[in-house]
């Protein structure tokens, strides 16, 4: 069963589609008092499931996974329902939160196992790194990925034996509500994962004060304020932030090939997605030939509303943002970019339609050469060398993905030189982002801390150091003169060299 919480805020929030302005559902909203009354009983109920075998909550985690996968057609309905994303931008989401859940479920045991450490006296001292759960994790979790940046978050959290309290996007709260009713499901106890809809200010501020460890996703400005208050209280802090992603064509790309990955890179989700494309340096050998390709492909894509598999771009999220977007295209235009395809809204399709655009020509004072769109807008450049693209990919504050489209060699070579947290070769973002036994986080602005990989598990955790001393002390045995000891731990030292390591 779900927890029942107190609306001490006493109002509803009500669910619109993006798409199509139709009343998704309606939500309870809370307060900073109900958001406090759930950090305390998810704190009561911590110890509790912190002892509850590893193995048992493996297979909670498990039977969730199964039950993501037997109800993902109602999953999708609701993400692209509140979200207005396309079907298959959706079922990315339920995909990686199978997979995360799975993952972790047969991964945490080894993880959370003590380890052996090397030691000064081996035989005579036993060491062991213990893996304890920090506690109470809070998420505060965005819109574009409200079922991936939200419950994929609270998997790794929930299996080393913390309770999480989640405060999902005011935009898209339903995803997470049915994701937490599918756990109960599962067998999860109550208190251990609770979903608590409402404003920032109240309720987000609210788990920045009183959590033991927080978790945001969200913009580089709003994760470095979290960042300083967590920073205050000595809490850890997770913060997957903005990104201004670059991708290369390198000078020998198969143009037929590439172009469709390219446009995927670029326009999944809307282009509302924190590694998805938003500048392009294409190598001048084959620009001429790439750019009017690239730009006939994105002119054939389908965009609309509703479930069919076929569409290709949805919705943004709201008309505020696409009066953003609009005007970042505005404002380089007005500079002297020119439109390849797109820069316009779709007012017939729907209320926050954008078409996908591709720019050329962006002069350097334009807003979008550097900062964040967050939509589906991409920039070319054409360059004279695989090192100008470098350079060029690298002059930002953001580091979070990039891409490379190439020949494997050529791509790798480039690859050691981003600086970015995840390169993607002849891909956008898929195949570092579903490498779930790898990090992926952000360089520079982009982000601290990492999700995915064994840290994406231990950074919920606080490491104990457990030595025991046998046989012998650390200072030398009794009756033996302090300096011979010393002489004894010296010649160990010098001849042990390349025999303990």
């Amino acid at each position: 069963m779900t927890t029942r919480l107190h609306n001490d805020s006493d109002t509803t929030i009500t669910i619109k589609n993006p798409a199509d302005g139709t009343i998704v559902g309606t939500t309870n909203y809370y307060g900073a008092e109900t958001a406090t009354q759930v950090v305390e009983r998810a704190r009561a109920k911590q110890k509790e499931w912190a002892a509850t075998p590893i193995k048992e909550r493996k297979k909670i985690m498990l039977r969730y996974h199964d039950l993501v996968l037997k109800h993902q057609n109602e999953l999708l309905d609701i993400i692209q329902d509140e979200n207005g994303k396309n079907r298959r931008a959706a079922f990315e989401e339920v995909l990686d939160n199978a997979l995360t859940a799975r993952h972790y479920a047969y991964r945490a045991e080894k993880l959370l196992s003590p380890d052996r450490a090397k030691v000064a006296l081996p035989i005579a001292t036993k060491t062991q790194v213990q893996h304890a759960p920090v506690g109470v994790v809070g998420i505060i979790a965005p819109w574009n990925y409200p079922l991936v940046l939200a419950i994929s978050d609270a998997i790794p959290a929930i299996l080393a034996g913390n309770t999480v309290v989640l405060k999902p996007d005011s935009n898209t709260p339903m995803t997470s509500l049915r994701a937490a009713e599918l756990f109960a499901e599962a067998g999860l106890p109550k208190d251990v994962l609770t979903v608590i809809p409402g404003s920032g200010r109240e309720v987000g501020q609210a788990l920045v004060e009183q959590v033991d460890y927080l978790m945001f996703t969200g913009s580089s400005a709003t994760g470095a304020k979290l960042a300083a208050q967590a920073g205050e209280r000595l809490i850890g802090f997770s913060g997957e932030l903005g990104g201004k992603n670059p991708l290369i064509v390198t000078s020998d790309v198969d143009v037929d090939k590439a172009v469709s990955g390219v446009r995927h890179a670029c326009f999944s989700n809307t282009g509302q997605l924190c590694i998805s494309i938003e500048r392009m340096y294409v190598h001048r050998d084959v620009a001429d030939r790439f750019i009017p390709a690239f730009v006939r492909c994105v002119e054939k894509m389908k965009i609309g509303a509703g479930h069919d598999w076929d569409i290709d771009m949805g919705s943004l999220i709201s008309a505020d943002h696409a009066d953003t977007v609009a005007e970042f295209v505005e404002d380089a235009v007005a500079k002297g970019a020119t439109v390849a395809t797109g820069g316009k809204r779709l007012p017939n399709i729907g209320p926050n339609f954008y078409a996908p655009t591709v720019l050329l020509n962006v002069p350097e004072d334009a807003r979008l050469y550097r900062e964040e769109v967050f939509g589906p807008v991409v920039y070319i450049e054409v360059v004279d060398s695989h090192e100008e693209a470098i350079a060029k990919a690298n002059d930002t504050e953001y580091g979070l993905n990039a891409s490379i489209f190439g020949k494997s060699s050529t791509a790798q070579e480039i690859a050691r030189h981003l600086e970015a947290g995840t390169v993607n070769i002849n891909e956008g973002y898929s195949a570092g982002w579903s490498s779930i036994g790898a990090p992926m986080g952000g360089w520079k602005r982009s982000g601290v801390g990492r999700r995915h990989g064994d840290g994406g598990l231990l950074k919920y955790t606080e490491s104990r150091t457990v030595a025991e001393q046998r046989i012998v002390p650390i200072g030398g045995p009794e009756g033996l003169a302090p300096e011979k000891w010393a002489g004894l731990l010296t010649a160990a030292l010098k001849y042990g060299r390349d025999i303990l390591r």
